[in-house]
């Protein structure tokens, strides 16, 4: 704790530091007698489900505002989109044949931090999943840029670990996917959403609800790859049932490359 405190009372970590050299007896040994936040067992418990939700919520936010973090340029994508150079091992021709759109994410990020460093690295910051494929590219251009960008994982059977790229202390891991698709779009200026599988169309979905239903401000969204996009979702089927309006078609609009999505979001 740094500076003068704000109350009379004790410090968390200082009386943390005092328990820990309490006396050793049948009392102080007890569970129960631990300090509730220092309770790893306690704070696991069910009941407490809502407290832990608040914790993530209340962690990255902190640490961002610490890191002077004011906005974000978002980016959704497969994790098993591969590196070009890795298309002949992807695990279907298809898959391989979309591997340039990690180049055009890594140029995406480049460009974009390149752009933000020059307002001191704070606004428009990428943020990824932090996870393989277009996850990566997106920390590897930025991190290629000289900048710094944002990591949010989620533990995952399949994703062990952070990308290389993401800058070490703006790489978060969450519990709930709830909070972090918050974070995501709490601080977004921009939203890009390269090909992906379920995760990316949830993540992209869920954007495109909270816009359409004016519970968030308008972003841009910017999905990568017309031909994709079209092939997967018919989005004139949706308006023609009537089921979204046709001003619905207009939360989103397609690019193909890095330069092409940069030079848009940049001019607002």
């Amino acid at each position: 704790m740094t500076g003068p405190k704000a109350h009379p009372f004790p410090d968390a970590r200082e009386d943390l530091r005092r328990s820990m050299i309490e006396e050793e007896t049948p009392q102080t040994l007890s569970p129960t007698y631990r300090l509730a936040f220092d309770d790893s067992d306690f704070l696991m418990r069910e009941e407490l489900r809502p407290v832990r939700l608040q914790l993530e919520l209340l962690k990255p936010q902190m640490l961002m505002d610490e890191a002077g973090i004011t906005s974000t340029v978002v980016m959704f994508g497969g994790a098993r989109i591969p590196a070009p150079a890795d298309r002949d091992r992807a695990r279907t021709p298809a898959l391989g044949a979309l591997s340039h759109f990690y180049d055009e994410a890594r140029d995406f990020a480049r460009r974009m931090t390149l752009e933000s460093m020059k307002s001191g690295g704070t606004e428009n910051v990428i943020v990824t999943g932090g996870g393989p494929g277009v996850m990566e590219a997106g920390n590897l251009g930025a991190h290629e840029a000289g900048g710094k960008s944002i990591g949010l994982n989620i533990v995952l059977p399949f994703e062990a670990t952070p990308n290389a790229y993401v800058t070490p202390e703006l790489s978060f891991n969450f519990h709930y996917f709830a909070i972090r698709k918050m974070h995501f779009l709490m601080r977004a200026k921009a939203i890009t959403v390269f090909p992906g599988g379920f995760g990316t169309l949830d993540e992209l979905f869920e954007a495109m609800t909270l816009i359409q239903t004016q519970r968030m401000a308008p972003v841009p969204i910017l999905l990568f790859g017309e031909e994709f996009w079209r092939s997967i979702i018919n989005w004139e089927a949706l308006e023609a049932a009537g089921t979204i309006g046709a001003d619905d078609l207009d939360l989103f609009r397609f690019v193909e490359t890095g330069e092409e999505a940069a030079r848009i979001v940049l001019e607002g």
